[in-house]
This record gives structure tokens, C-alpha cells and sequence, in this order.
């Protein structure tokens, strides 16, 4: 699936230029022709029909504002700081020598930035009433603190007070090029707290598996003294210790009773490691829906609401949840993206016909069959006040056409359509402009998406081993099902 943006005509009006980006990542410039029935409606000789999109670049830096030049005949664009040019025919994309200095008077420049970003907000944000705050009232009151600004910061801070007058998720400035590249490695362990507070000992309580220290053989209960050669104390850092070891040699040394030794291993970043802990956390949440339900059930989360998590979905169904008699869906943590509806029309789709090939001796689904994503199976869904945005409009989706119980707690109430703008200081602006009904024609913007069965899970609950939530839905399915065994409690 490709996401197509920055769309621009040919003067001469023979094209249409995008930069195309597949699952949100990247993005290259394409080439689409307009004149495709320049024989007629029907098509003929000289037609176009059936044209497909022609790529000009393949480049993996970010690209933005594309620009035809009068002739039609070259496309100017900008990719990871530079302007590049390519030929409307083909050919290699050119980088143009640019160099160039630009002073900046920060006191004038605030004030245009304010101004813009008032402006956009005034003009874009999802309802006129900019609900129900003067607007006008709002920038004569700000203008003044805005004039004390004494840096970026500073001015960021005051848009970001004045953005939170209307009281609405999604909004937001972000100062340009985000925050950097993380240097701190990670080792992939979980460290006990207990022993670091009583005597500053950096023991540890978890291995998390895959990760650097699973791999060079760190058990749990080894307690880490050094980090190449340096000592650790109850002072210690270890963030600083480990700065700049990412995908380094690194040699640890660790103690366990009486015996000490050392081990070499390379520190993954910080997406990594928590990449790592996520699918930890799903191997164990698919283990305990096997154990709680004997086997009955399946189990699958959806990390984001991307074309990649939709993908894994798809993936998980596949691989395990055919077989079992029904499915736990876990959208918690779930800060959207766009695809709700596509993964619910995995689980809306109703069995209609069964395919038996010969010799097989069991019947398969025909969607299936046919190469139509489909579970065709009974489903509990969990959700918690981490879920928000797009894994909300599933939440709605999913109860209004009674698809099966929602277990947990409501949702964040986030939910409305977001778009950016760029600020003259390069800030980006994030401002919402279209506003989500429920399928009661009611705003779901600030109003939580309501549960079937409330279930809380207390704090201590995961150190302790358990997972209420995760218990309940498994309880609340199989109810559902019919007899199944008793569920059991805890480990």
C-alpha cells in the first residue's frame, strides 16, 4: 500500500507528481500521466488507459516540496537538505550547488512565527468556534508574553501554552530536527530494585531474550560490577558508562555468589531494546491465553494502527489463531495511525461457504480459501487509557457492530484527524482539522470509548505476574464459547 502526498500538476498539464511512500516510511518522487483519453472516453489509439505511476527516484532520505519548472520538462525538490532535480523523461536525480548565509533577527522572527502559527490553527483547526475559545481574545493575550521571548524555547513554550487553550489532543509545536540521535547503549536487562536501593548493587532481575545480554549469556541473578574495566558503585551512572557503546564491543563484569567473570557483547539502541521488550511482553501474553484457556484460545496485539502492524496481523492470524476456537485482540498502548478499518474487516467477515480438497480430510474457510483475510471466529477485545487515536475509532467500530465485548478500561478520548505545518523557523506545527463522529453522530474527541466488563489493572500487577485485564477478557470468551475448563488464577 502506498501513501501518496505533495501532489503537484505539470504547467503544461500532461503530469501529476507525488512523493509516494510505502507503510509511511521514506518516500520518492513519481510521475503519473493526466492525458489518458486523448482518443476519446472509451479509450483508443494515443489513450492512456491502464498508465501506472513512474518512479524517478529511489533514494531513502526524506523528500518535500516538489516543484515543476515552466517547461514541464524537470522536477525540483528538496531530499535530506539539498535541492535535487530530476528529468520529467528519467534519468538520475542531479543535486544543485547551493551556498548560502542567512542572518536572523529573532525579535521579528518571533513575532512572524506567532502570527503564523495563530493563523494556521485560526483557519485549519477541525471547528470554527475553536471549541468555544476566543481566539482573537487568546492571541491579544499572548502577543505581549511572546514579545518577551528571549530564545526558541522560550517562544516554543508560550505557543505551546497558548495551543493548550483549546484543549484538545493532537496539537502540539516540535522544534526542527526532533531530538537527535540516542548514543546511550542498551543491554537488554531489567535490573532489581531492591538491591540497588539497600547497598547501590546493579543486580539482574530479568534477561530479556534476543537482546545483547541473552545472547553473550547474562543470567538472571548476575550482578553487573563494571563496564569496560570501570567500577560501579551506588554513585555510578550507568547510562554514562554505556554512552556511546551502541553496536561496540563492551566488556562486562559481573559476580553471582562467590564467582565473578567477563563478557563481551555489543549494546543495541534504544528501539531496539524496546522493540525486544514488546515482543517479550507478546510471547508471554500468547503463553498465558494458552494456559488460562487450555489451548481454546488465540491471542494478538496490534502495537500501532500502521500498515506494518496491520501486516503482522494478518501474519498472526495465519500462523497460530486458525485453529483455535477464538481470539484475544489487545490494543492497549496503541497510539494509532490509520488502518482501523482495514483490520476490521478481518474480523466483520462471516463464514458463507467451506472449500474440501480432495484427500485434505477438513475443510477450509472458502475467503481463506481464496486469498481473503478473514478470522471468522469469535473475538474479545482489550483496551486501556493508553489507547488512543485510530485504535479508538477500532474500539468504536468494533462495538457498534457488535463484534464482541471490549474488557479493560475506556480509551483516552484522543481522537480527531491530524495535519502539520511547517513554521517559518522551521518548527512543525501540529494541528487538527477534521473532526470523528461515533456512529451515533456524536463527537468522540474528549469522550472515552466505553468497555463491557471494567477491569483495572492495579499497580504491582505485572511485577507480581499478573495481568486482570488479560485474565478477564480469556474468562469473558470462553463464557462465551461454552464450556472450556476452569481458568485458572495467577501462576
Amino acid at each position: 500500500m502506498s501513501n501518496a502526498r505533495d501532489p503537484r500538476i505539470s504547467p503544461d498539464g500532461q503530469w501529476l507528481a507525488y512523493i509516494g511512500s510505502e507503510g509511511g516510511r521514506g518516500g520518492n518522487v513519481y510521475l503519473y500521466p493526466l492525458a489518458e483519453h486523448r482518443a476519446g472516453r472509451g479509450g483508443g489509439a494515443g489513450g492512456r488507459s491502464g498508465s501506472t505511476p513512474k518512479q524517478l527516484t529511489a533514494t531513502s532520505s526524506a523528500k518535500s516540496d516538489l516543484q515543476f519548472t515552466a517547461d514541464s520538462r524537470q522536477l525540483y525538490f528538496l531530499a535530506g537538505g539539498q535541492v535535487q532535480h530530476v528529468a520529467v523523461g528519467g534519468g538520475a536525480a542531479r543535486t544543485v550547488a547551493t551556498r548560502a548565509t542567512l542572518a536572523v533577527d529573532f525579535n521579528q522572527e518571533k513575532e512572524e512565527v506567532f502570527a503564523e502559527a495563530w493563523r494556521y490553527l485560526r483557519d485549519n483547526y477541525m471547528n470554527p468556534s475553536m471549541n468555544g475559545v476566543d481566539w482573537n481574545a487568546v492571541e491579544a493575550r499572548y502577543a505581549p508574553v511572546v514579545a518577551g521571548a528571549r530564545g526558541e524555547g522560550d517562544l516554543r513554550r508560550v505557543l505551546r501554552e497558548m495551543i493548550g487553550e483549546l484543549n484538545s489532543s493532537h496539537t502540539g509545536i516540535v522544534a526542527p530536527g526532533g531530538r537527535g540521535t540516542p548514543t546511550t547503549g542498551h543491554l537488554g536487562v531489567l535490573f532489581k530494585r531492591q538491591p540497588y536501593e539497600e547497598s547501590g548493587r546493579f543486580c539482574i532481575g530479568e534477561v530479556v531474550p534476543q537482546g545483547p545480554a541473552a545472547l553473550a549469556g547474562v543470567e538472571a541473578g548476575d550482578c553487573l560490577q563494571s563496564v569496560n574495566g570501570e567500577k560501579l558503585g551506588g554513585a555510578s551512572n550507568l547510562d554514562q558508562w554505556l554512552d556511546g557503546t551502541i553496536g561496540r564491543k563492551t566488556m562486562l563484569g559481573l559476580a553471582r555468589g562467590g564467582e565473578e567473570r567477563t563478557l563481551a557483547l555489543q549494546p543495541v539502541n534504544a528501539a531496539t531494546d524496546k522493540n525486544l521488550m514488546y515482543l517479550a511482553w507478546i510471547e508471554h501474553n500468547r503463553q498465558r491465553v494458552d494456559q488460562l484457556s487450555h489451548g481454546a484460545l488465540g491471542y494478538v496485539h496490534m502495537n500501532d494502527m500502521s500498515q506494518a502492524s496491520l501486516d503482522k496481523l494478518y501474519l498472526d492470524l495465519d500462523a497460530a489463531n486458525f485453529a483455535r476456537r477464538g481470539v484475544v485482540i489487545d490494543v492497549r498502548n496503541n497510539h494509532g495511525g490509520f488502518v482501523n478499518a482495514y483490520a476490521l474487516d478481518v474480523l466483520t467477515r462471516h463464514p458463507y461457504l467451506t472449500m474440501v480438497p480432495r484427500g485434505l480430510g477438513v475443510g477450509i474457510p472458502a475467503r481463506v480459501s481464496l486469498g481473503q483475510r478473514a478470522l471468522e471466529k469469535p473475538t474479545v477485545l482489550i483496551t486501556n487509557q493508553n489507547t488512543l487515536s485510530d485504535s479508538e475509532d477500532f474500539t468504536e467500530g468494533y462495538r457498534a457492530m457488535g463484534l464482541g465485548k471490549v474488557v479493560g478500561v475506556p480509551t483516552a478520548g484522543w481522537i480527531i484527524f491530524t495535519s502539520e505545518a511547517q513554521l517559518m523557523d522551521g518548527s512543525t506545527l501540529r494541528m487538527p482539522v477534521v473532526r470523528i463522529l461515533d456512529h451515533n453522530g456524536k463527537d468522540m474527541e474528549l469522550h472515552p470509548r466505553a468497555v463491557d466488563v471494567e477491569v483495572r489493572n492495579p499497580p504491582g500487577s505485572w511485577a507480581a505476574g499478573r495481568d486482570p485485564q488479560l485474565e478477564a477478557a480469556v474468562q469473558t470468551l470462553l463464557g462465551e464459547l461454552g464450556p472450556a475448563g476452569v481458568v485458572a488464577q495467577g501462576h
